[in-house]
């Protein structure tokens, strides 16, 4: 009888149990925009190449769930630059209370462009490929493809204050497992295992058109700080525009060839256009927006939906 292999991020279905599973033992890691496992060095921005970062250990299929932390690598100790020190906590002196700034929050990218890739009839899929969109999981067993039934999620991930989700839909989790269980959304009647094929848009200039990057912010009871995640953008090109109500980007990398993320930001609330300012970073461009009215800012953008929290702005009261 066939059983599912619980390792990450091998989940294969096997009935050898001395098969070979190449995994992670460590946790994933989320932190500041980068994506990674503890158990091993590369770090990435996007999830998909977050899920394409290979697997550093090599093993045997488990269908027991053992905590990363006391995972054992195969054939050896795991060596010291994967096990985590434990660092004695030393105290620190209280710092004198001063003004409660507003939560975080909740990090919502713009949607991306809608799925519209499939793969072209005339294209062989390999046998055991799995199909490429989020949440779907399906694997080509080689036979018909008549009835197949595609379920995912069209929209990108969100992480933010360990609260995992897409923005897609609703739900949002805690656990990383629980988040790779969230059920699609949406139903094609194909899966993509392939796609099409097509090359991402490129100008007559020869620049490749960037749709949508990741953004996150927070704020201040004076200013709300964003950041657009981009790698490697020119500082000498880059075009960074404050009008009362909107953000006008234009983005160059010093990529070969050149990558460009022009939008304009509808804002959410009115800003200080000549004392807001930016700067840019190795990994994303960071702007501070300067509030024209105090008001607290449940999102960055005038267009994405709002989370229904209620962000305070100020010093909590005190029962009398």
């Amino acid at each position: 009888m066939a059983q599912k292999c619980v390792h990450k991020p091998c989940g294969k279905m096997f009935t050898d149990p001395e098969e070979e599973c190449l995994y992670h033992p460590g946790p994933p890691i989320f932190h500041e925009g980068q994506k990674g496992w503890k158990c091993c060095k590369p770090r990435v921005l996007t999830f998909d190449e977050f899920l394409s970062i290979p697997p550093c250990v090599s093993g045997k299929h488990s269908t027991t769930d053992i905590p990363p932390a006391i995972e054992k690598k195969s054939g050896g100790d795991i060596s010291e630059s994967t096990t985590p020190t434990l660092k004695p906590s030393t105290p620190t002196p209280e710092a004198s209370r001063g003004p409660v700034s507003a939560p975080q929050s909740s990090a919502t990218p713009p949607p991306p462009p809608p799925e519209s890739e499939d793969d072209e009839p005339n294209v062989e899929v390999p046998k055991g490929k799995i199909c490429r969109r989020k949440a779907c999981g399906s694997q080509y067993d080689g036979g018909s493809r008549e009835g197949e039934k595609c379920v995912y999620h069209p929209g990108a991930p969100i992480f933010h204050e360990g609260s995992k989700g897409y923005t897609c839909c609703k739900r949002r989790v805690l656990e990383f497992d629980e988040f790779m269980k969230i059920e699609g959304c949406e139903t094609k009647d194909k899966h993509m295992f392939i796609g099409s094929g097509k090359k991402k848009a490129v100008n007559s200039g020869g620049e490749e058109h960037v749709e949508t990057v990741r953004h996150d912010f927070y704020q201040t009871p004076t200013s709300v700080i964003a950041s657009f995640f981009l790698k490697k953008i020119n500082k000498e090109k880059a075009s960074v525009e404050f009008a009362e109500t909107e953000l006008r980007l234009d983005l160059p990398t010093t990529d070969t060839p050149t990558r460009r993320y022009k939008t304009t930001v509808p804002l959410f609330g009115p800003i200080d256009s000549t004392a807001s300012s930016a700067k840019i970073l190795g990994t994303k461009l960071e702007v501070n927006l300067v509030k024209a009215d105090g008001n607290s800012w449940p999102v960055l953008r005038s267009d994405e939906q709002r989370t229904g929290e209620i962000i305070q702005v100020g010093k909590a009261g005190r029962a009398l």
